[in-house]
């Protein structure tokens, strides 16, 4: 009974001390906007890299004398200053873009609540808007339609993964659109093996999943026996189906955090073929955005050089001799025109930056047709290092 008390003790201290470490983490992203407000005249980079890594530094040597692993340090404050750059950019675009700032936004995504397109676009609009009208569309081509005609401000489409590549339909369905792109965001992928009631592997017989978790499990897939494979449109549809069913014998590949909103539970998790898995999505508006000097920015351009020799690499020199750092390059069949390639370039420029305007006009020149898809703010976050000797 003692013991029970004892522990009834520590866990209010932790649940107290839980608290304090809320209104402090609270405090210290207000101190980082008022940083913000203070670079908002200065064209002055969002980060200092040099900086982060002193502050880390000086962390750890902190961290050491209150018995703390280095380790633990770097990672917890490097996710604290990923949420302050963030948090930083996200307060320059709306100066550089004041109509777009709304307290409700709708966005348009692939599946229903619980797909990883679901999760990206909440996961988008957490520092951006208050409320978010959702709309679950079926196809890539659904979510564009919904943009185009003005029944939602924003739409959600995956673009590449790190496993299975590039996503060849949303490419194909950005050759016909006056869409612009104007953000992105990369959403870790961790799939797991759902279900809906409890069960085991050897009782598993049909698996509901999208076409993209299955071709990033296929390793986990191929070592299962006698199990027949249902394709979805989505993984929230996967979710819904094996929701409903509430078989033992059915499971569906999808998102823990996701399975929860259809209250299933994870039979077995991390099945994906690499442990490091992320997709990288794109926000479409049907207007482009100013992207605040300060911040980081790629630029999305496509192109189509016709059929000589040598075409794509003068347009690639181009950029090279302009000292602008090309980040994608994905080409795709122009639809009508047997053999003809589009091309979808991202480089690393602000659409401003006087280098990257003298890069277009001489890319005009060299080509059949261009365009600037978008220009949008870079929002993957690299961590600062820490020199191994600091650690």
């Amino acid at each position: 009974m003692n013991e029970e008390l004892d522990l009834n003790k520590i866990r209010e201290k932790i649940t107290k001390l839980d608290q304090q470490l809320l209104a402090l983490f609270a405090e210290r992203r207000s101190l980082t906007l008022n940083v913000a407000k203070s670079k908002a005249h200065q064209v002055r980079p969002v980060r200092d890299q040099q900086r982060e890594q002193e502050l880390l530094i000086r962390l750890i040597k902190q961290g050491k004398e209150y018995g703390l692993d280095a380790h633990y340090v770097t990672s917890v404050f490097q996710m604290i200053i990923e949420d302050s750059v963030l948090n930083q950019q996200a307060y320059l675009q709306t100066l550089a873009n004041p109509a777009i700032e709304l307290p409700t936004v709708s966005v348009a995504f692939l599946g229903n609540k619980g797909s990883y397109s679901y999760l990206a676009s909440h996961r988008y609009f957490s520092r951006r808007a208050e409320n978010i009208i959702e709309c679950g569309c079926q196809s890539f081509a659904d979510i564009m339609q919904q943009v185009e005609s003005g029944h939602v401000d924003y739409g959600m489409l995956p673009i590449e993964n790190t496993s299975s590549g590039s996503i060849n339909e949303v490419y194909d369905v950005l050759q016909h659109t006056n869409l612009s792109i104007v953000g992105e965001i990369t959403q870790p992928i961790e799939h797991c093996l759902l279900t809906a009631v409890n069960t085991t592997l050897s009782q598993i017989k049909t698996i509901y999943a999208h076409g993209q978790p299955l071709a990033q499990c296929s390793n986990f897939l191929d070592k299962q026996q006698n199990i027949r494979i249902e394709y979805c449109e989505s993984t929230a549809e996967a979710m819904a189906q094996a929701a409903e069913l509430q078989d033992e014998t059915v499971a569906v590949i999808g998102s823990e955090e996701g399975g929860h909103l259809y209250k299933l539970a994870a039979l077995e998790k991390s099945i994906a073929n690499q442990n490091e898995n992320h997709s990288r999505f794109i926000l479409v508006a049907r207007k482009p955005i100013d992207v605040a000097e300060q911040i980081p920015a790629k630029t999305a351009l496509i192109l189509a050089t016709g059929q000589k020799p040598g075409a794509l690499v003068e347009c690639l020199l181009v950029l090279k001799n302009n000292g602008i750092n090309m980040c994608k390059l994905e080409s795709r069949p122009i639809q009508g025109r047997p053999w003809e390639e589009m091309f979808y370039i991202d480089v690393e420029a602000n659409i401003k930056n006087m280098a990257l305007q003298e890069a277009i006009n001489e890319i005009t020149k060299l080509t059949n047709f261009i365009k600037v898809l978008g220009c949008y703010p870079i929002e993957h976050i690299s961590p600062t290092n820490v020199p191994s000797d600091k650690l």
